[in-house]
């Protein structure tokens, strides 16, 4: 029982300077609350496949799994703290001192972090010193045990009084560090949450968006009122994908904020969003598509785009010299790099300001990001952007190359069954089979569907809306009782077959043809 309570002491200690730590940092940086700081700092140095187990494996939960693994991982240290702390004080205080001093260089080498960031693990560490103090001495005379260093009446060679002090009575003792306990961890709940209310708390601003000079045309009707189980024809922005770096989304002060436009350029100017979103406008259906995406995945998404053309602003500037990228970066300090060739080829690549008639959401970028169609999102689709620099991938690295991802990624040809859902039960007779395709910037020519060992069937396509979009597709099919296998392959506009080879995501996406298998009964 000893051991336990010195053992809680650690834990109630590492609680409440996280919970401390969490509450300053929503006053002042959200992302440099100890634990988020320690969590974006294993992102950068967790090996690309491990990354990639860990996309596979979990999904979008895949950030709550790390946040957990270490906040666990601080616990159990924090509980040999704990243990410490009954014979060797100064090592307890000095394994705090460690664990929320890593937490202070995780937040101050952040490529945007400031000094300021570093408060939260200094209050952390005061704080989780000062209970670790306080509690161990409280289970110390809870046992009926001296603070060390203090030798009671029996390590002196003396037999204690009746009236002797320098024990305490166990029973009252053990309420007292029970109550001690309580305290701390009620309090500790209180600190986290107001945390989480405050950085809740903060919304993007509200902002009447201008309408686009170059407007898109009307979205047709979808598939999706005819074919039960589809994906709608454009995605919800609260169902849109989301796949970044980010353990806590940035809470941008859109009156602050600027785009700066630099490098090898011969006119560099810097623009806020009133003058940003002054431009002439363009508004554009795009499928945006991550690279971690397995055959039949879902991190894809169909959204309408209002932003300005990256080419206007690349123009005005003027490009001087011969770079080859244009390196993007985020307001965290997050850069991104894609291929000037493609850039300027004509695609309408651009700095977006809206998504699905509304203003982008703090969660897909706020208040600008990048939008290039035809390539996945980490060579090309950088959320909340504020620095486009013309430069060279021999000067410059971006955060994916860094990690030997591709530099030059177009997204792969693909389909998706979405219904029948796979090893689902279904009643024999007429259904459907359907789902989307996507081949960006080339176009979705043909969708064809095999049921078990036969023919390649051609389906029948949905509304055409672009080659920068998905298309929906459905085939309807005489189920027949028994177990069968489907599987689906598009063709681009240019009479290439989705490729059938297996590959993982990395380093340039994944490719292979998705078979999903169903019961009829």
């Amino acid at each position: 029982m000893t051991r336990l309570r010195f053992a809680l002491c650690g834990v109630l200690a590492a609680v409440a300077g996280i919970a401390a730590g969490h509450l300053l940092a929503a006053f002042l940086s959200p992302a440099a609350s100890p634990v988020l700081a320690i969590g974006s700092t294993v992102i950068d140095l967790t090996p690309t496949p491990v990354k990639e187990w860990a996309i596979a494996t979990f999904g979008t939960a895949d950030k709550v799994v790390l946040q957990g693994s270490v906040l666990v991982g601080t616990l159990v240290l924090a509980a040999v703290a704990g243990l410490l702390a009954r014979r060797r004080t100064p090592f307890a205080v000095g394994l705090i001192v460690l664990l929320t001093g890593l937490a202070g260089a995780a937040a101050l080498l952040r490529p945007a972090a400031s000094p300021r960031d570093a408060l939260p693990s200094v209050t952390a560490m005061v704080c989780g010193v000062v209970v670790l103090v306080l509690l161990g001495r409280l289970a110390a005379r809870a046992e009926g045990t001296p603070a060390e260093g203090t030798p009671g009446p029996r390590a002196a060679g003396m037999r204690p009084r009746a009236d002797d002090t320098s024990r305490t009575s166990p029973r009252p003792a053990r309420r007292r560090f029970l109550g001690g306990a309580a305290g701390v961890a009620v309090l500790s709940v209180l600190a986290a949450a107001g945390g989480q209310l405050r950085a809740g708390a903060q919304k993007a601003k509200q902002i009447v968006l201008p309408k686009p000079k170059d407007p898109a045309r009307p979205l047709p009707q979808g598939l999706e009122s005819t074919v039960k189980g589809i994906s709608p024809l454009r995605t919800p922005t609260e169902k849109f994908y989301r796949v970044d770096t980010n353990l806590v989304v940035p809470q941008v002060d859109v009156d602050g904020w600027t785009l700066q436009v630099d490098g090898m350029v011969e006119r560099p100017f810097t623009l806020t969003f009133a003058e940003l979103s002054a431009l002439p406008l363009i508004e554009r259906d795009i499928t945006m598509t991550c690279v971690s995406n397995e055959v039949g995945g879902g991190y894809i998404g169909a959204a309408r785009w209002l932003g300005i053309r990256l080419t206007d602003l690349l123009d005005r500037a003027g490009v001087k010299g011969s770079p080859d990228q244009l390196l993007s970066t985020a307001v965290d300090g997050f850069t991104i790099s894609t291929p000037l060739s493609v850039v300027r080829d004509g695609r309408d690549a651009m700095v977006a300001i809206g998504m699905n008639g509304a203003q982008l959401s703090d969660t897909h970028g706020f208040p600008a990001r990048l939008i290039t169609p035809g390539l996945y999102g980490f060579v090309g689709a950088t959320k909340w952007l504020t620095k486009l620099t013309l430069t060279t991938y021999a000067a410059d690295q971006a955060y994916w190359t860094k990690r030997q991802w591709a530099t030059d990624a177009p997204i792969r040809t693909s389909a998706r069954i979405d219904t029948p859902a796979p090893l689902s039960t279904i009643p024999a007779g007429q259904v459907a089979i359907g789902g989307v395709a996507w081949a960006q910037h080339r176009g979705v020519g043909k969708v064809e569907v095999k049921v078990d060992d036969g023919p390649w069937q051609a389906t029948k396509l949905g509304p055409d809306v672009g080659i920068d979009y998905w298309r929906q597709w459905f085939l309807p099919w005489d189920a027949q009782p028994g177990l069968h296998r489907l599987s689906v392959r598009a063709t681009d506009l240019q009479g290439r077959v989705q490729d059938a080879r297996r590959a993982t995501p990395f380093p340039s996406g994944s490719s292979g043809i998705q078979e999903v298998v169903v019961t009829v009964t």
